[in-house]
């Protein structure tokens, strides 16, 4: 009998991947020992040192790490993140800001620009508003403490202003201060959460504005996805079928769970009518693992990495996920 995987996971807590934590689900032919801790520290372990067997990584960085030759991961079709991001555009109430064009020619701060949640934001305001990324001066650092910075190297266009601001400085404080005029944050600045008259949210009524971006595009932004270490998947070759299998039945438990509404397992109050209006918007199948039924959002990805200077070529799916993913078996 041959000899079990030991592996290592590591991902962020979600309810998708609890029943892998807990060891409802596991992973066929392996043991494994589920890690976790906050994204950036999670992204940063990741993409430096490569030192989990499986990873939840930033699809952003990741894209950015395969053109560059750079990537110690091998991906596998498992969207553990998934987030609309017209809630994580702010700006300094004096900035002359009250629609997205007004974007133009002001000075946009970003934590690391190739993160995912600032290439989903470009991406819609230049698809849907007109406001292409060389049209804003971009400022990149850590949002609440000094010193962030790129976690892969960027080469961008020559047209596009780029700046790293300064090492004792934050975004938060530049936004309030009125030294950048917009900020593109996937975390609440603690300005606005605090309820700085200064700052405020580009889309107020964001769930809106994320709806009707859905019912025209049919897109649900991607944020994470998994990555097992590029040796593992050169030695096992059935390994990432199996890894999908194990996170495929881990989001099935999780939604058959939340799904029983007769006592709200969730703790809001009216998560089922909720839940009723994601499903008439979205289909019963409202958070897809997969190639196919994820392939127009995964391209609008590649494009905007491309268009907007992450990558140096268009790549291909074929580039970014391990081939016995591609096989879907139906019965």
């Amino acid at each position: 009998m041959s000899e079990r995987l030991n592996l290592s996971i590591m991902s962020a807590v979600y309810d998708r991947v609890q029943a892998l934590m807990d060891g409802r689900v596991r992973i066929e032919g392996c043991d494994h020992t589920f890690m976790t801790a906050g994204h950036e520290q999670m992204f940063f372990r990741a993409f430096e040192t490569a030192e989990y067997d499986i990873a939840e990584l930033s699809m952003g960085s990741y894209i950015t790490a395969v053109a560059r030759g750079e990537n110690k991961y091998v991906a596998i079709p498992v969207f553990l993140s998934r987030i609309f991001r017209h809630s994580a555009i702010y700006y300094n109430a004096d900035a002359g800001i009250s629609s997205p064009a007004d974007l133009i020619g002001k000075k946009m701060g970003v934590p690391e620009y190739q993160m995912t949640a600032a290439l989903w934001a470009r991406g819609f305001l230049d698809d849907e508003y007109g406001v292409s990324p060389n049209m804003m001066h971009w400022f990149q650092g850590g949002l609440d403490e000094p010193g962030r910075y790129e976690k892969v190297p960027l080469t961008l266009p020559s047209g596009t202003k780029f700046d790293t601001i300064a090492p004792d400085k934050t975004l938060d404080a530049m936004l309030v201060s009125g030294e950048i005029d917009a900020l593109i944050s996937a975390r609440t600045p603690k300005s606005f959460s605090s309820g700085s008259p200064n700052v405020k949210r580009m889309f107020p009524d964001y769930p809106a504005a994320e709806k009707a971006y859905y019912a025209k595009t049919k897109v649900f932004p991607i944020m994470h996805v998994v990555g097992i270490r590029r040796e593992l998947v050169d030695k096992h070759p059935w390994l990432p079928n199996a890894v999908f299998d194990a996170f495929c039945a881990a989001k099935d438990f999780a939604v058959d769970w939340f799904s029983n509404v007769a006592a709200l397992r969730v703790t809001l109050p009216w998560f089922d009518a909720q839940l009723d209006e994601t499903k008439r918007l979205m289909g019963p199948n409202f958070w897809p693992y997969g190639i196919s039924a994820n392939k127009k959002t995964l391209s609008l990805m590649l494009d905007y990495s491309y268009r907007h200077g992450l990558t140096d070529r268009l790549l291909t799916l074929e580039d970014l996920f391990a081939p016995s993913t591609f096989v879907e078996v139906k019965v």
